[in-house]
């Protein structure tokens, strides 16, 4: 399997798209603007329904309270800041449904301890930048052999 075009350095002309939330882009810059104008609410739905879990533990892994998430919803955007975390975690879902071959796979090893991770959960350990980044190191190596999950 190949790895997702969204954790592979890419250039900024070519197409994305994060299937978990379903968002389109046609270049880096205009996913930049999306960021910038702020995911729709849904997407935290459309990825917590994917991953399996409630409200609460997909709002404490992209951190942000329950109230503000409640506003947020009013509102129907999410700000930047908070747009990139739920992006990062989709992609990060993304890939490990790529990788792993479908989305009951890549929902079950989200949330095991990884022996790759020194026992950690990777959705758990996604939380942040540097995390997420590790997360998808291992799973660039599992889709290549390298290392076990």
């Amino acid at each position: 399997m190949a790895i997702s075009g969204w954790t592979r350095i890419r250039g900024g002309d070519e197409p994305m798209h994060v299937h978990s939330i379903d968002i389109r882009a046609s270049n880096t810059h205009q996913l930049i603007m999306l960021l910038k104008e702020g995911l729709p609410t849904d997407s935290f739905d459309k990825l917590k329904n994917r991953l399996g879990i409630s409200d609460n533990t997909l709002a404490n892994i992209i951190q942000i309270s329950k109230r503000t998430l409640n506003r947020r919803r009013a509102n129907g955007k999410f700000r930047t800041d908070e747009s990139e975390r739920v992006l990062r975690l989709a992609q990060v879902y993304d890939m490990a449904v790529e990788v792993l071959g479908s989305e009951a796979k890549a929902t079950r090893w989200l949330k095991k301890p990884a022996r790759g991770l020194g026992g950690r959960i990777p959705l758990a350990y996604a939380d942040t930048a540097p995390g997420a980044n590790e997360v998808i190191a291992l799973l660039g190596r599992i889709d290549h052999g390298i290392f076990p999950g």
